[in-house]
C-alpha cells in the first residue's frame, strides 16, 4: 500500500487552498476550444459535499442559474481545475449539505459564515 501512496504523491497539486463544506468557492476549470486553444470558465457556488482522501479526494459544488439548480463534482487534483478561489466561509453543522437541494432563493445559497475572505 505504501507503493501506491508513493506512486500518487508525485500526481498530487500543490497550493490548494484549505476550504471545507459551506464555503462559497469560484472553481476556474480549463475548457479547450481547439487543438491549441484553452478558455477558463469559472463556476461558483456553495461547496455541499467533500469525499475521498489523497489523488481520489473530490468534492460537490452547487449553484442556482436561472432558478435551475446545478451540481458539478470536480477531482480535487485534477488537471482541469487551474485555480480554486474561497469567496467566504461558511458554518454548518453538517458534513454533507444534501437538504439545500429542496430550498428555493436566497435559503438556497446563503449559508452563514464566521468571516469574510477576499
Amino acid at each position: 500500500m505504501d507503493k501506491l501512496k508513493a506512486i500518487e504523491e508525485g500526481y498530487l497539486k500543490t497550493g490548494i487552498p484549505h476550504f471545507n463544506v459551506g464555503d462559497t468557492v469560484k472553481v476556474l476549470v480549463k475548457i479547450p476550444e481547439g487543438p491549441d486553444r484553452i478558455r477558463l470558465h469559472p463556476f461558483e457556488g456553495v461547496v455541499i459535499a467533500k469525499k475521498g482522501s489523497g489523488i481520489r479526494e473530490s468534492f460537490t459544488v452547487r449553484k442556482v442559474s436561472y432558478g435551475e439548480g446545478i451540481e458539478r463534482v470536480f477531482p480535487l487534483h485534477s488537471p482541469n481545475i487551474e485555480k480554486i478561489e474561497v469567496l467566504r466561509s461558511g458554518k454548518v453543522r453538517r458534513a454533507k449539505l444534501y437538504y439545500l437541494r429542496g430550498r428555493i432563493g436566497k435559503s438556497a445559497t446563503k449559508i452563514e459564515g464566521q468571516q469574510e475572505r477576499t
